[in-house]
């Protein structure tokens, strides 16, 4: 008995599967290698991840394992870790992904480094299906999935403070004309990367997981001038906007903020199909990517755009406008030496410096964690016939609407948002511009037009909001009174929901 016992310990010590479990350091939160850690043990049989197809055994042992709330255990080679263990890289860690949202949704503090990392795993998953079923015909080759990995994890490593409010609200007051994008600083940042540190990769991978970044911007390359296009759709799909970004945005924010996410990408990703340089979809799965653009709609609504949030958002905006002469904040955009240092900790800089210059800055700060923010006051939805022709409303346009009352407003009492919310292909219907493929022996791909699909959908794929705040209390009943005549004299009737309540016009 102890002779079988011997034998069957040393058995179990020669096996390069046990030799890996026992001599594999682990941390919290991370476990370098091997495939499985200590805890997938369970009733003496091992449980292997769902991806253990999409590397080989020989990679894996080299790999640095992660486990992610989303996503499960994420395995990271050797290539990868030499970007992330950058302080450029680990800067991510200090911008939340949904930038003030958590100060409404409390949950909703995961960072920007968190989703880099899923949407590196997502690209990896997605490029190794595309080769396990058409990997022959599509020419898929080792170069092709570490530029998809590599893009996927790079691709927001250019974002500012705040998500993005950096560059869509704060960048255009304080430098008129600018014409900069987080991902044209991503791939400033990736280069200023590779040069420091000396990373030991070639220049053609460098240029084409740049192109990736770029694919869905303003920047972007022609598609004729790509090779294998269908590549570039994965990470920033500029196409049709599929791609795996909002797969793992989406289903992260929501299991953040608490607010139920029904779309399954997982679907999407096991039968997607690469027909004519372009990823198609089966027909029988045009409702789950209606799905995916409808809950990124809602996702708009009720978290990104709630009222308290812009509200928050607006007095953010403010003070570093505020600070910005002082502080230099708008000078870190000019090289990536210096814009690595600039994350979410600028609020605290402001609010916890002496100087006499930031004062009108900490106040505000100050006002929004005692929670004295900006009052909503009221807002509309554009009506559908006037969206198309629509010009944004300014203050200006407020103040001009006043007609008697007791006090007088500035422009600079008025906070004016025009919130747009589509289903990311404007006014169209996302549908349109997606092909789909009939079942695997049919090499047509066709698009769905409005016609085809369920008339329980949506006829109209575009909101224009127009929300007003107050930014001092005691003036939300003359600016809700003159926001009721601008709706008066621009449409003809009030097209707000409801008036604003008595109740609140008179709280100070």
């Amino acid at each position: 008995c102890k002779s079988n016992i011997f034998f069957l310990l040393l058995y179990a010590s020669c096996s390069p599967l046990s030799f890996s479990l026992l001599s594999a350091p682990q941390k919290s939160g991370e476990v370098e290698s091997p495939r499985v850690s200590m805890g997938a043990f369970s009733n003496e049989e091992l449980s292997f991840s769902s991806n253990f197809d999409f590397a080989s055994s020989q990679d894996l042992r080299f790999s640095k394992q992660i486990h992610d709330n989303v996503h499960g255990n994420i395995y990271i080679d050797p290539l990868y870790l030499k970007f992330i263990d950058t302080e450029q890289f680990q800067r991510l860690r200090d911008l939340k992904q949904l930038g003030v949202t958590h100060m409404v949704y409390p949950g909703a503090v995961h960072s920007r480094f968190e989703h880099s990392l899923g949407v590196y795993w997502l690209a990896n998953e997605a490029v190794h299906k595309l080769k396990t079923h058409q990997g022959m015909e599509l020419g898929i080759d080792h170069f092709d999935i570490q530029t998809v990995k590599l893009a996927g994890l790079l691709h927001d490593i250019g974002h500012g403070p705040f998500s993005h409010l950096f560059e869509r609200e704060f960048l255009p007051q304080v430098c008129n004309g600018l014409d900069w994008s987080h991902e044209q600083m991503s791939v400033d940042m990736i280069d200023h990367i590779v040069d420091e540190r000396r990373i030991d990769i070639d220049s053609g991978t460098i240029k084409r997981v740049k192109e990736m970044i770029l694919a869905s911007s303003k920047f972007t390359l022609t598609k004729s001038s790509r090779e294998k296009q269908f590549l570039y759709d994965i990470v920033a799909n500029g196409r049709n906007g599929v791609d795996v970004d909002k797969f793992d945005y989406i289903v992260r924010d929501s299991r953040a903020c608490a607010v139920g996410c029904n779309f399954q990408f997982e679907r999407l990703m096991e039968t997607m199909r690469v027909l004519g340089d372009e990823i198609c979809y089966r027909a029988k799965d045009y409702l789950t990517i209606h799905k995916l653009f409808a809950t990124r709609a809602d996702l708009h609504r009720t978290v990104y755009t709630h009222a308290k949030v812009k509200a928050i958002e607006l007095m953010i905006v403010d003070a570093l406008v505020k600070a910005n002469d002082y502080l230099h904040i708008s000078s870190h955009i000019e090289h990536p030496s210096q814009y690595w240092k600039l994350d979410d900790t600028i609020l605290k800089t402001i609010e916890t410096a002496p100087d006499p210059e930031l004062k009108e800055s900490r106040d505000l700060i100050l006002r929004v964690r005692r929670r004295d923010l900006y009052q909503f006051c009221n807002e509309y939805a554009v009506p559908r016939d006037k969206i198309e022709h629509f010009k944004d409303v300014t203050a200006h346009d407020i103040v001009c609407s006043q007609k008697s009352s007791s006090e007088t407003l500035n422009e600079e009492d008025v906070a004016v948002t025009n919130v747009r919310i589509d289903l990311t292909r404007g006014r169209h219907n996302p549908l349109e511009s997606i092909h789909f493929f009939k079942d695997y022996e049919s090499e047509e791909k066709f698009s769905i037009p409005d016609d085809r699909i369920s008339h329980l959908l949506p006829s109209s794929y575009q909101d224009m909001i127009v929300r007003v705040y107050s930014k001092k209390p005691h003036l939300v009943e003359a600016i809700s009174d003159a926001f009721e005549n601008f709706q008066l004299k621009t449409y003809g009737i009030k097209a707000q929901v409801h008036a604003t309540p008595e109740k609140k016009k008179r709280r100070v």
